[in-house]
């Protein structure tokens, strides 16, 4: 497997000219930074969404981990290595910046805050998903049996 990766290496070395360069991390980015480092060919790295259960189940970006700022580092350790590219979002730039702060104590070495979170991963297009992100809202027979009993009642007796 080694001479593979001397391989690639040594091809990308000949034709840097004609390769994309890797778009960088910075301890801050834009959306369109992330965008782009995502559209990249190898992105190799993870989102993680430090706001609370519900706002993240309401809308989040697309494969974004959750994460509670209270228990981060320990989450973090358990399941991300530390050389990882992460990009930490939260309600505001204030808990993104002290998500990342909790971040880099805890080792993480690659680190970047998203500015304007998800708002501007919005406002460029970006990918997102969770429940208020469908288009059509999902009837209150989603959620408990009774509703569910009543709207089958309902198609069976037109059906009559």
């Amino acid at each position: 497997m080694p001479d593979v990766k001397n391989a690639i290496h040594e091809v990308k070395e000949k034709f840097s000219h004609m390769t994309p360069a890797e778009p960088q991390q910075t301890p801050e980015s834009s959306a369109q930074a992330l965008k782009s480092r995502l559209l990249w060919g190898e992105p190799a790295l993870t989102i993680i969404d430090v706001r609370d259960r519900t706002a993240y189940n309401e809308a989040r970006i697309r494969g974004a981990m959750p994460m509670s700022i209270d228990e981060l580092a320990d989450r973090a350790r358990n399941s991300i290595e530390p050389r990882r590219e992460i990009y930490v979002y939260g309600e505001n730039d204030e808990q993104s910046a002290e998500a990342a702060s909790i971040l880099r104590q805890a080792g993480f070495e690659s680190v970047s805050v998203l500015k304007g979170g998800l708002n501007s991963w919005r406002e460029i297009g970006g990918a997102t998903e969770g429940y208020s992100e469908q288009l059509d809202a999902p009837p209150a027979s989603a959620y408990n049996i009774k509703d569910r009993l009543k709207d089958h009642a309902n198609v069976t007796s037109k059906n009559l």
